[in-house]
């Protein structure tokens, strides 16, 4: 839990750089959005970088740890929630409050201003805060896309996954594509945690829990129809202090593991923030 208040000072400690491998354990859809359509290709591609590779937004990895904190935190109830869009049929809402200690606004951000409220009065916040976490692009190991699986492909990298959905009066059929990246296919994942103050020291292990409630849960489009099912491993969380930028000072290991479950008990009962100076 944290303890921040409005007098906290904030300066840089260090930063926290968490690396790790995303394995997808099912196919996994992150849409490319419908500029991108190709003649003869998927109803719904996936998004691909610049070689034509499938990736993971760190944008899509954000918005989703951040959704699943903010459930397991209990804050979606209408009255802790905020409009970021009001456009018909693109409603956009989010957690946000104007308390110095909430961890979701501390690890993702907040902005000063007037905000409307789903329920209740507007909120009036006075209260910036930096965000403290930074997801990267995670791009394909193109070394766990076997030969074997390149064999039984629809795409060089990509399948093709045939839905249909059936109308409950005419019994019409709607088939759809959606193109997905492989079982078996590993993103490597970088993230950096910026500890500003002491109190920052309680945020790594929330971090952590959303990690392993996206375990459980899906990545991308397509979950509840089996999409997005994800795991990690090789993970590993190094320590970098102020002196390692301003004097070429030595990184620390924290923490590293084959899987989340040993990275976050070898973090408990604040082991983890003792180590942070």
């Amino acid at each position: 839990m944290s303890t921040h208040s409005a007098q906290t000072e904030l300066k840089l400690v260090g930063k926290l750089i968490l690396t790790g491998d995303l394995h997808c354990e099912t196919g996994l859809h992150i849409g490319a959005g419908k500029g991108s359509l190709e003649i003869g290709g998927a109803d719904n591609p996936v998004v691909k970088d610049a070689f034509g590779l499938p990736y993971i937004p760190g944008s899509s990895l954000r918005g989703k740890i951040r959704s699943l904190l903010e459930n397991a935190l209990g804050l979606t109830s209408p009255a802790e929630l905020v409009y970021v869009s009001k456009r018909r049929g693109q409603e956009v809402r989010i957690h946000q409050s104007d308390r110095p200690d909430d961890e979701i606004c501390l690890l993702f951000g907040r902005n000063p201003g007037r905000l409307e409220r789903v329920e209740g009065e507007a909120l009036e916040s006075k209260v910036a805060s930096p965000a403290r976490l930074t997801i990267y692009d995670a791009p394909l190991d193109q070394d766990s896309i076997t030969a074997q699986m390149r064999e039984n492909l629809d795409d060089e990298i990509t399948e093709v996954k045939s839905e249909n959905a059936i109308d409950r009066i005419t019994s019409q059929a709607n088939p759809r594509t959606l193109e997905r990246v492989p079982a078996g296919a590993r993103f490597r994942v970088r993230m950096v945690l910026d500890i500003l103050c002491d109190e920052d020291k309680a945020l790594p292990p929330r971090l952590l829990e959303g990690l392993r409630l996206l375990e459980d849960d899906a990545l991308g489009g397509g979950g509840s129809r089996g999409s997005g099912r994800v795991r990690f491993s090789n993970v590993k969380m190094m320590w970098r202090n102020r002196d390692f930028y301003s004097s070429g000072g030595e990184e620390v290991e924290l923490a590293s593991g084959p899987d989340l479950g040993q990275v976050q008990a070898a973090t408990k009962n604040g082991a983890l923030a003792e180590k942070l100076a």
